[in-house]
């Protein structure tokens, strides 16, 4: 029997060495000095450069980027969705101060489809250089009986470092300080599971269809990326008295504001502050969602959140809105209960 019986058991083994060839590109343009070799190795190498740090601490991070990634299945656009992928995890990284140093990916299918698997890490290093962070390795799995035609998942893992004495761990908030909202880009990757069931199960909005209020389709409204902050971020945290950043993922800012303030501190957040994106006005009139729901579920238009020093809040917009994150104070910090929460006025 000649055939190779792997490939025929649904595991293309020549499909993924050819992966590799046409991918290593992709990822040498994200290095950095600090990298040690390239993809191959059975592990990736990174070298902590002598003198930088006086006592780092590592952050680490991971996420996957949710049922957004059938949209991508759907309308067959998938340049984008590894970008998503990147900003889930290097955008937590940043909330304890830590700059990102490199990332690895987890790809996993049914059957590996070059083409699709390419564009996919092709996303994954553009996210990558825009965190300034070193696409060093990963791993793509065919599980043919686990996943069907056409079907993958993705998982990302992001390690980065701070001075210990920098580690933004609550301890510097203080009450009046403001709160400076980063604008998101749509949804960015959470609460799709809703997003989905609303518009396309019980709404019948079609993928191509146009998206009120948008110039765009439905379905690239729901693809546009997840929005990295990591260089305004930094910047920030150097030029600024951050008290702490708050990367608004799955729960809002009704559960994300609270994770990172100390006790006896709340959030006061005034829901006029900023401009609602169209997408979530459609999903609150269309599915009926309450408002508190809509605030626990989506980001509600604020991708991040920064507590700064009050007499700096102004410069600070002004700062990220030059570097392609725009935003506005949407609160300030505000004396509460030992369990800290989130208030909107």
């Amino acid at each position: 029997m000649s055939q190779d019986r792997y490939k025929e058991a649904g595991v293309d083994i020549d499909a993924g060495a050819e992966l590799v060839r046409r991918i290593a590109p992709a990822a040498r343009s994200t290095s950095r000095p600090e990298v040690l070799g390239g993809l191959g190795h059975f592990g990736a190498l990174w070298s902590v450069p002598a003198g930088r740090f006086k006592d780092l601490v590592l952050v680490s991070a991971t996420d996957g980027v949710g049922t957004k990634i059938k949209i991508a299945q759907a309308t067959g656009v998938h340049d984008t969705i590894g970008i998503d992928l990147v900003a889930m995890c290097v955008n937590d990284v940043i909330c304890t101060g830590a700059e990102p140093f490199f990332f690895l990916d987890y790809l996993a299918t049914g059957r590996l489809e070059v083409d699709v698997a390419e564009a996919l890490i092709g996303g994954i290093a553009e996210g990558c250089r825009q965190a300034n962070c070193a696409l060093v390795g990963g791993e793509t799995a065919e599980m043919p009986g686990v996943y069907g035609a056409g079907v993958y998942d993705l998982a990302g893992f992001a390690v980065g470092g701070v001075e210990r004495e920098r580690v933004l761990d609550g301890s510097g908030i203080r009450r009046g300080m403001k709160l400076v909202g980063l604008d998101s880009v749509g949804l960015h990757s959470n609460g799709y599971s809703l997003a989905r069931r609303v518009l396309l199960e019980e709404q019948g909005m079609a993928l191509d269809a146009p998206f009120p209020g948008t110039g765009r389709t439905v379905g690239e409204e729901l693809l546009l990326p997840t929005r990295i902050y990591v260089k305004p971020v930094l910047r920030a945290l150097r030029e600024f008295e951050v008290g702490a950043v708050c990367h608004v993922t799955g729960g809002g800012l009704t559960d994300n504001l609270p994770r990172v303030l100390r006790p006896g501190a709340s959030a006061r957040v005034d829901l006029g502050s900023w401009t609602v994106p169209p997408i979530f006005e459609v999903l609150r009139e269309a599915g009926e969602i309450p408002q508190d729901q809509m605030l626990r579920t989506f980001n509600f238009g604020i991708g991040l959140v920064l507590a700064v020093d009050p007499d700096q809040a102004e410069e600070l917009c002004d700062l990220v809105g030059a570097m392609g994150a725009p935003g506005q104070v949407i609160g300030e910090i505000v004396r509460g209960d030992e369990a800290s929460e989130v208030v909107f006025a």
